[in-house]
């Protein structure tokens, strides 16, 4: 066994022998959050951007807004894409060159929970169906990795996008000329989708898992929720198994915590 792999196995022993006392490695109970701190309108050249702290966590948020095509099978849609930076700076495991298998996972997650929760109303982005409309990029930097990377930049995605503007736009349908104005209105968001993930380290699940837990857990699960009732995505990932009553537990505790955090980005929006 290699030093690292030692210091790992003592590393999950004490974790766990925490756990069994019913306490976390860093103080917390096993569903509190660290400290959460968001900020937008903190880019100024993009249409929405946002700033997250979680714990140690950062993550940046700037959102793109262009012109395009339709995708063939949802002419009558907008486009929105996501794409994850894993910045080197931000951790020793992170190396320059395209996305790696963490980067596309970290942006499908981002992705799924705003889409499927119909946040943006894809809808009201057309400008000629099947042919014009706008096209949102989403890009997530990651610039300081402590642990749940899913949820800040979950949290940062949809704080960005509740604070873009996008300029109007007048269409001439006979010439086919499209004038882009210099008035600016919100982007159509009509819920907040939060992410909350729990990791389970032997028999015990614990919400926000920080890069200590990480490197233990047996298992990761992600719940996406909106203030409306709905499960908008469900993501486990890290090998494992979760038993059914785990995975309610999830559910329930999911919908209580993105409830708190939902406050603390809707402050956030509000105050820009």
């Amino acid at each position: 066994m290699s030093e690292m792999e030692v210091m790992a196995s003592i590393m999950r022993d004490h974790i766990i022998n925490l756990l069994r006392e019913g306490k976390r490695i860093d103080g917390r109970g096993f569903e509190d959050y660290r400290d959460l701190e968001v900020k937008v309108n903190v880019i100024e050249k993009a249409e929405g951007s946002a700033w997250v702290r979680l714990g140690n966590t950062q993550v940046l948020v700037g959102i793109k807004v262009d012109l395009g095509e339709p995708f063939p099978d949802l002419p009558e849609k907008g486009v929105m894409t996501t794409n994850v930076e894993l910045v080197p700076l931000a951790s020793p495991t992170f190396e320059p060159g395209p996305p790696d298998e963490n980067a596309i996972e970290l942006a499908r997650v981002v992705d799924r929970g705003i889409r499927e929760s119909g946040a943006v109303e894809l809808e009201k982005l057309v400008i000629v169906p099947g042919k014009l409309v706008r096209v949102i990029f989403i890009d997530v930097h990651v610039l300081d990795h402590d642990g749940n990377l899913l949820d800040a930049s979950g949290i940062g995605a949809i704080a960005a996008l509740m604070s873009t503007k996008i300029p109007k736009i007048e269409y001439d349908e006979e010439s086919g000329e499209v004038k882009i104005l210099d008035e600016y209105e919100p982007l159509p968001v009509k819920s907040v989708p939060i992410p909350v993930t729990f990791a389970k380290i032997g028999s015990t699940m614990v919400v926000d898992p920080n890069l200590d837990e990480e490197r233990v857990m047996d298992g990761r699960i992600t719940i996406t929720t909106d203030e409306n009732g709905h499960i908008s995505a469900a993501q486990k990932g890290e090998g494992g198994s979760f038993k059914l009553e785990e995975v309610m537990y999830a559910v329930d505790t999911a919908f209580k915590k993105a409830e708190e955090l939902r406050k603390i980005v809707l402050e956030a929006v509000e105050k820009a």
